[in-house]
């Protein structure tokens, strides 16, 4: 079974989504049989590779949303988080484009370490204040994954990896995805947003039935019992 999750490295409720879902997924008997893809979504793309501000000012000016909203969003979202184990500090949050992040998470794919790498990016942008649009921060990071400093240094270099970014825009755009997180499992089932872990379990165990359906091998009446007794 093979989920696929639109995600940005920017967008808090991915991380609190990414939570939920592991946990519905590990207690998910077949687990083994699960192949996870983390496909890239930005929320802004046309935000500049750093921003000079806060996300409280971010939010406030190119959202256009009134600063006391934010704040209220910002509560909502760090309680939630909590209740995920998550330390949100959204007044230390260094607001930049994802665009080469999720590059990064790409090579790490190739190296059989893009989960690790998305929950680096998403715990050092919300919960440690780190710059995810910083060559220095990347590059550290692909280096804690044991990535090929080489190999990083690409992605600064040449465009390496950008096209796979784009066909995971373009591919979610197709799909009707217009928010994130968004989870699709066998390109069948799909799931939006931060659902509560026991949606994740409900949908997972019926994904699992449709594609591994009980087939019933009747070779006659065999001796059976039911509500009204049993056969003789």
């Amino acid at each position: 079974m093979k989920i696929e999750i639109w995600s940005d490295v920017a967008c808090p409720w991915c991380y609190i989504g990414k939570r939920r879902f592991e946990a519905a997924l590990s207690a998910f008997p077949h687990k083994d049989a699960v192949e996870v893809v983390w496909r890239s979504y930005q929320l802004d793309p046309t935000l500049p590779e750093h921003y000079d501000g806060t996300e409280l000012e971010y939010l406030s000016t190119r959202k256009g949303m009134a600063p006391q909203q934010v704040s209220q969003m910002f509560d909502h979202v760090a309680q939630q988080a909590r209740g995920e184990g998550l330390n949100y500090r959204f007044d230390s949050v260094v607001v930049a484009n994802s665009f080469t992040a999720h590059r990064l998470i790409h090579l790490a794919a190739a190296h059989g370490k893009q989960d690790a790498a998305k929950e680096r990016l998403l715990s050092d942008h919300f919960e440690h204040g780190r710059d995810i649009g910083s060559r220095e921060y990347l590059a550290s990071l692909g280096r804690g994954l044991g990535i090929d400093a080489g190999e990083v240094d690409e992605l600064f270099t040449t465009d390496k990896y950008a096209d796979d970014v784009r066909f995971d825009f373009e591919e979610g755009r197709s799909l009707g995805i217009s928010g994130v997180p968004f989870f699709v499992i066998d390109r069948k089932f799909g799931l939006s947003g931060a659902q509560p872990t026991e949606t994740f379990t409900a949908a997972l165990n019926q994904a699992w039935q449709d594609a591994n359906p009980l087939v019933l091998v009747n070779s006659g009446e065999g001796d059976a019992c039911g509500p009204d007794g049993c056969s003789v």
